[in-house]
């Protein structure tokens, strides 16, 4: 286990490039699910890009999407693997390899929209429960677009208790405002970090890498004595 990671917060940078090199301790795979349209792109995009413009031009996702976040956290390096999914029924034959071996989901719902907030019980929790591998993946409730209070269709207390029946953490944000957006994939990761098991799995992700990386180093080297 890790200690004395929750007390740290690292500025982090972005990669979409997922060779990566192995320069990171921790690998760990986090998962955006909820209707489509409740603003999960955005709240990625929120997370990794410092640029409005990139909020402002954003399109609907098809299909899935990902994106790399490297952070440094306790004088330990994470890679963060977030994957988004367009959210509709129609891509449902992703679904099994898309949960598969995950250690953080963030469940977005629409504030303003009280269907995506129902869908998270009768939808996605089931699938959740159904494809997870990991057990003690960590799950986070997220209220997005509280920007619109006026029209607000679900309130704060309600989201709180949704959370607690599922085990999960709770958060309100604004991906366009930028409002709590850090503060949503800090606490994720750090209960990530909180639990033994995610951090072995996190880290058996990296030894796999730096295996592979020999390997196919191994394999040059060999070719190379071969043909010289």
């Amino acid at each position: 286990m890790v200690m004395g990671m929750s007390s740290t917060w690292g500025k982090g940078e972005t990669n979409n490039n997922n060779n990566n090199n192995g320069n990171y301790d921790y690998s760990f795979k986090v998962l955006l699910i909820g209707d489509s349209g409740v603003g999960k792109s955005s709240l990625l995009l929120s997370f990794i890009s410092n640029s409005n413009k990139d909020l402002q031009d954003l399109s609907p996702t098809i299909g899935v999407d990902f994106k790399i976040k490297l952070l440094t956290v306790g004088g330990k390096r994470l890679k963060l693997t977030i994957w988004d999914t367009a959210g509709q029924e129609r891509f449902g034959t992703l679904i099994s390899s898309y949960y598969r071996g995950a250690h953080g989901i963030i469940l977005v719902y629409d504030v303003t929209r009280r269907e995506t907030f129902t869908n998270l019980s009768e939808i996605w929790a089931k699938e959740v429960e159904l494809y997870s591998t990991n057990q003690d993946c960590v799950k986070i409730l997220v209220g997005n677009k509280v920007d619109k209070e006026g029209e607000r269709a679900v309130s704060r207390e309600e989201g709180m208790a949704l959370a607690q029946g599922h085990k999960s953490l709770f958060l309100e944000c604004s991906a366009k405002k930028r409002e709590n957006v850090q503060q949503c994939f800090k606490e994720l990761t750090l209960k990530i970090l909180d639990i033994p098991s995610l951090l072995e799995k996190g880290s058996a992700v990296v030894k796999r890498q730096i295996l592979k990386q020999k390997h196919r180093g191994g394999q040059v080297s060999r070719s190379g004595n071969c043909c010289s």
